[in-house]
């Protein structure tokens, strides 16, 4: 896939202790197969969904062992001025823009409502190769106790304009680049424990949610919610048996209608 515009969602990664166990749950549950570790990268390693590159597993750095996440990277023609502007609007730089390579250029960041993502500025590594196909990336939301501070940090760092979720029920709102939502931002209420920090929820696509759901909790996966109908597929949230959450959808598998959504960039 070709160079994704500035804030599109464009790989994920995920530190793991037991880099081998995960393989062998995200193979399972995913259906991944994985490249040779990359021992110049501290054993990066790609994870591909039928022959296309979808994500990586990469065992933590001495020093950073702790609770396994996912980690999605936004798109940035300039990495450093992305960072530049992180920083201006409020929030946190955790990693300087790093080269890697040539396969591109990598930053880590926190938005001020405590949510972790990544920036990455390609070099011959574009990202996902495949997204919305079985075992690729599908979609993601910023879960966070704050929503006004990530409401108005996203926009004013990524050219994203905002649509609220017509829905007194549920604090949802979906940033989008021209008419193509990228990213969605919801309010954590207080089914979760407050030890729980703000995150970034990656949802990735399955044939069906319900035998992917089976096949996770049988591997020793928690399911956290779901497995639910919606109009944008049925879905469900888990824990893997390292902690890491993350979504599953299948996103044919539509119910109801589409929610209505007021302009509010």
């Amino acid at each position: 896939m070709a160079v994704q515009p500035e804030g599109t969602p464009c790989w994920a990664d995920a530190m793991f202790s037991d880099v081998e166990g995960a393989k062998s749950f995200y193979g399972d549950v995913l259906g991944w197969t994985f490249g040779e570790a990359s021992s110049e990268y501290g054993n990066y390693t790609q994870a591909f969904s039928n022959g296309k590159a979808v994500a990586a597993v990469v065992p933590p750095m001495p020093g950073q062992e702790g609770q396994s996440a996912w980690c999605l990277y936004l798109a940035s023609p300039d990495a450093a001025a992305t960072a530049e502007k992180i920083r201006s609007e409020g929030g946190e730089v955790l990693m300087e823009p790093m080269q890697v390579g040539d396969f591109g250029t990598m930053a880590l960041a926190r938005d001020p409502g405590g949510a972790v993502f990544g920036v990455w500025q390609a070099g011959v590594h574009e990202g996902f190769e495949s997204v919305g196909e079985p075992g690729a990336y599908a979609w993601a939301e910023v879960f966070t106790r704050d929503p006004d501070k990530s409401d108005g940090f996203f926009p004013a760092v990524f050219p994203f304009t905002a649509q609220q979720m017509q829905d007194d029920a549920v604090d949802f709102r979906v940033f989008s680049i021209g008419k193509n939502p990228v990213l969605g931002r919801m309010r954590m209420t207080d089914d979760f424990p407050p030890e729980v920090p703000s995150y970034v929820n990656v949802y990735f696509s399955v044939e069906n949610c319900d035998e992917a759901v089976a096949r996770a909790t049988e591997r020793g996966a928690v399911l956290r919610f779901g497995p639910m109908d919606s109009p944008f597929g049925r879905f469900a949230a888990l824990s893997d048996p390292q902690g890491a959450a993350f979504s599953v959808i299948d996103m044919k598998a539509t119910q109801g209608e589409m929610p209505g959504m007021t302009d509010v960039s």
